[in-house]
């Protein structure tokens, strides 16, 4: 199992959590608490490695 870490920011414009997974493009979301934002970036981030998973040892 390949442990992913990801950025998470408070933005102060909107109240929002935003977060990024860094050197992943496309692995970013928000939500309006860290757990919503988890779930969120867990779906997005299955939907990526589902349409193309990253080569190994690039990750």
């Amino acid at each position: 199992m390949h442990t992913y870490t990801a950025v998470v920011e408070l933005c102060p414009d909107t109240g929002l959590y935003v977060g990024y997974v860094p050197g992943f493009p496309g692995a970013h979301s928000q939500g309006e608490t860290l757990d919503e934002l988890n779930a969120n970036l867990r779906e997005v981030f299955a939907m990526l490695l589902k349409d193309d998973p990253p080569e190994p040892g690039i990750v």
